[in-house]
């Protein structure tokens, strides 16, 4: 298994191309001490190859989260897609977390990867991922082109895992969240509860939460008190997912650029955040992980 280090004086991180083109950690490294910011994966001698689940975060592509129905209509023509995870009766994720990746480039602080799903069905396509380290923070650039006949609505996105401590709070602003159903999509949007409105740096709920949040002003705060740790997330997209459960030792908070099942929500694709692309367009989207000094101490 190729694993792909990358270190620069604030930050290391680990890239697997082989599996989804994942990454398996992102530490800082402020006053020679690692410090975790996403869910370390171990990777030990001999060991069997993690699964893309088990890691620190793996890309969306060619959509996120679930569709619904077994697929979709777009253009007059039914798209059918196959649950891709073991349980789960919904297609999720996309692919590209479940292919391995090519390395295109490398140096001491960045990694190039491509992915080549050319004549596939029903998304044909060619994606690129980049991880860079700039200073404190690590840039990741995804791209899609569609590389099939006609347009389909394509979306991107990242899937990261980031340590649950006990005092851990998070702070992202957004104007409405969406009901979910027993089957794990959305059913409607409504007014944000207090225990999950995140417009300012609030403490995780005790109850289980997978919801999706619409109305994201592209910035995220997560505060570990416990190590004084601050990590700012930006991105260009209007949506996130929060997942977490009780007692689970991690949370999930995935950057997005459209609805969950937003194939297939009233509207059409495009209006929940999709970008329809005809054969030969692309669509690029850039999450930043950065890590800020002096961090803020937040109330409680």
């Amino acid at each position: 298994m190729d694993v792909v280090s990358l270190r620069n004086a604030h930050l290391h991180a680990q890239v697997l191309p082989a599996i989804g083109g994942a990454l398996a950690r992102l530490d800082a490294l402020a006053g020679g001490h690692p410090c975790t910011l996403l869910r370390a994966c171990e990777l030990p001698a001999g060991a069997p190859d993690p699964t893309p689940s088990q890691l620190a975060c793996f890309p969306l592509v060619p959509w996120s989260n679930r569709i619904g129905d077994g697929g979709f209509h777009f253009d007059g023509r039914r798209i059918d897609l196959a649950p891709n995870r073991a349980g789960e009766p919904c297609p999720i994720h996309g692919e590209g977390w479940q292919q391995p990746w090519q390395v295109v480039s490398r140096s001491a602080t960045s990694v190039a990867l491509l992915l080549d799903r050319g004549g596939q069905s029903p998304f044909s396509y060619v994606a690129r991922l980049c991880y860079a380290l700039r200073g404190p923070l690590l840039e990741v650039t995804l791209e899609v082109r569609n590389d099939g006949n006609y347009a389909l609505p394509f979306g991107l996105g990242l899937h990261p895992w980031l340590p649950r401590t006990e005092g851990v709070l998070l702070r992202a602003a957004a104007r409405s969240v969406w009901r979910r159903g027993e089957d794990g999509l959305p059913s409607e949007p409504t007014d944000i509860p207090i225990e999950w409105d995140f417009s300012g740096a609030r403490p995780l709920p005790e109850q289980a939460i997978d919801n999706v949040f619409s109305g994201w002003d592209g910035v995220a705060e997560i505060f570990w008190p416990e190590s004084a740790q601050r990590l700012k997330i930006t991105a260009d997209m209007g949506y996130y997912i929060v997942y977490t459960r009780p007692g689970a030792d991690f949370f999930c908070f995935e950057p997005v650029d459209h609805m969950i099942n937003a194939h297939n929500l009233e509207g059409g694709p495009v209006r929940h955040g999709l970008s329809v692309l005809a054969p030969g367009q692309s669509l690029t989207r850039t999450v930043r992980f950065e890590v800020l000094a002096d961090p803020i101490r937040y109330r409680r």
